[in-house]
C-alpha cells in the first residue's frame, strides 16, 4: 500500500465556528482516516497532506455542508 501523499491547500466556504472546523476536519477523516488536517478558521482554508484527490475531499466537504475549493500555491 503505497499510495502518494500530496499536500492540499483548499478555501472552504461556510465554516464559521469551532464546531464548523470539527466538522470539516471529520469530513476529510473519513475520507482518508491517515490525512493530516490543519484547519485556519480565520481565514476560511484547510491544509492538509493525504491520498486522496482535492475533487474527493471537495465532494465530501459538499455533502457536509461546505463549500470547498482547491487553490494553488
Amino acid at each position: 500500500m503505497d499510495a502518494r501523499r500530496v499536500d492540499l491547500l483548499m478555501q472552504v466556504d461556510g465554516m464559521t465556528c469551532d464546531g464548523c472546523a470539527e466538522a470539516v476536519r471529520r469530513a476529510i477523516l473519513r475520507i482518508d482516516p491517515e490525512a493530516h488536517v490543519v484547519v485556519d478558521l480565520d481565514h476560511g482554508r484547510v491544509a492538509l497532506t493525504t491520498n486522496a484527490q482535492s475533487l474527493t475531499i471537495a465532494e465530501a466537504l459538499d455533502q457536509a455542508g461546505y463549500t470547498a475549493t482547491a487553490m494553488t500555491g
